[in-house]
């Protein structure tokens, strides 16, 4: 490969810096508040506290690729550059969004050019999730070779969604959602900090701040900004007007609802709902409830887990549930929403009190489990139909006894085959409807 640098321009779309460079004039709050050293840098010890397996290998510049796994304004940007300002390395940033492989394939030329001269290079990946599995492809070998140190952010699961041979070549750091703590603890920097931040020009009013924390939801952007806009609404009232819960509400607009229909957080929301009715707990499963339907969940798929959970969870112990749940996907499926709501959380609540068997569940596993060791076996003769002359001369359907001829349509009577004729697979709980069959 030729030498020359200048056939090397920088890949298109590529953030390529020494990390400390100069923001521009109006940059956001959150920009001119990111943090400066690994000092500032708040929340997330478990992963760059003191002798954690991170920090130490940021010390002895000796950073392997990672994969930074965790939820919008948790760090992961901030994280990386922090790290390549802490080695000396180059750090160079693409979006899984905009970049291709002939963005990778310049970036990675660039870093070996850069490497000759001693300087190693970062090469961020910011949403990682995104790159398909030939731009995947394509950077593994630079990652293998050494020619990077790749650093990945995500807000999806990686076991999911990143090549497995680049994941086994990297390690995961999962960054937590800040917790309020630490969310405070940086809005009070930001408005105190008088060179990039507020200045003390912001004073809350009483529950402004925690309102605030709470709309801001672990995401340490979306307070800095909101903080931003709140002030700048507060200081239209006058100089000394202090910043209420109203300045707050309107910066903020809306909480941002973490959910991914197609991600992490939808299977999680979905399973705590799911766990939550079968714990018989009304008040989780209406909140999770609302949290998928707050955030634009699809109505249709609470619905179909709906019916679901009514026959696997519920069961015998109560068949109603079943009913109720059919009607209410089909309530939800003709009215549409917001009005879907109402079905939806009637069905939630009764199944949540509905007392639970998975009776039905067992039995099925059970006598799955015989048809896997034992195979097809024959259908015993008196239960076959005897359609022809043949079929009776052969024995079909003799001797079988039609219940409705018998007391309570109850008869003694073999009707598994030979191999399997003691086994119980149906067992009723003691719940319910059930406990009385």
């Amino acid at each position: 490969m030729t030498s020359d640098p200048s056939l090397f321009p920088d890949a298109s779309g590529a953030d390529v810096a020494d990390v400390d460079e100069t923001l521009p004039t109006g940059a956001p709050l959150a920009a001119r508040m990111r943090p400066r050293s690994l000092d500032e840098f708040v929340g997330q010890t478990h992963v760059v506290g003191p002798r954690t397996a991170l920090r130490v290998a940021i010390a002895k510049k000796a950073v392997p690729s990672i994969v930074l796994w965790g939820p919008p304004g948790t760090g992961k940007t901030t994280l990386a550059r922090l790290i390549a300002m802490e080695t000396g390395a180059r750090f160079v940033q693409l979006s899984a969004v905009s970049a291709g492989v002939a963005d990778l394939r310049r970036a990675v030329a660039q870093a070996q050019q850069s490497a000759k001269g001693g300087r190693r290079t970062i090469l961020f990946i910011d949403e990682i999730h995104r790159f398909n599995k030939a731009q995947q492809d394509a950077v593994l070998p630079s990652v293998e070779r050494g020619d990077v140190v790749l650093i990945g952010a995500t807000t999806e699961n990686p076991s999911f969604e990143v090549n497995k041979a680049l994941l086994s070549r990297s390690r995961v750091f999962v960054l937590h959602q800040l917790d309020e703590a630490a969310l405070g603890a940086i809005v009070d920097r930001a408005a105190a900090d008088s060179e990039r931040g507020l200045g003390g020009r912001v004073r809350f009013a009483e529950s402004a701040r925690a309102r605030l924390l709470a709309l801001a939801g672990g995401d340490a952007r979306s307070a800095l900004n909101a903080l931003e806009l709140a002030a700048q609404i507060a200081a239209a009232r006058g100089a000394d007007a202090p910043v209420t819960a109203n300045d707050v509400e309107q910066a903020m607009q809306q909480r941002a609802l973490r959910y991914d229909r197609a991600g992490d957080e939808h299977y999680d929301v979905i399973s705590a709902f799911i766990k939550s009715v079968r714990g018989s707990d009304p008040h989780a499963a209406v909140y999770w409830l609302a949290r998928m339907l707050e955030a634009g969940e699809d109505p249709m798929f609470v619905a179909r887990r709906l019916v679901i959970l009514a026959s696997e969870d519920v069961g015998l112990a109560d068949p109603t549930a079943l009913s109720v749940a059919v009607s209410a996907h089909a309530a939800a499926h003709a009215i549409g929403m917001p009005e879907a709501i109402y079905p939806l959380v009637e069905a939630t609540l009764y199944l949540a009190l509905a007392p639970k068997s998975n009776s039905g569940l067992r039995a099925y596993s059970a006598a799955a489990g015989a048809v896997e060791e034992h195979g097809s076996l024959p259908v015993p003769l008196h239960l076959r139909n005897a359609v022809t002359g043949l079929m009776r001369q052969l024995g079909y359907g003799k001797g079988y006894q039609y219940a409705h001829d018998f007391a309570d349509a109850k008869i003694d009577q073999q009707h598994l085959p030979d191999e399997l004729r003691d086994s119980t697979f149906y067992t009723p709980s003691d719940q319910g409807r059930e406990k009385r069959t």
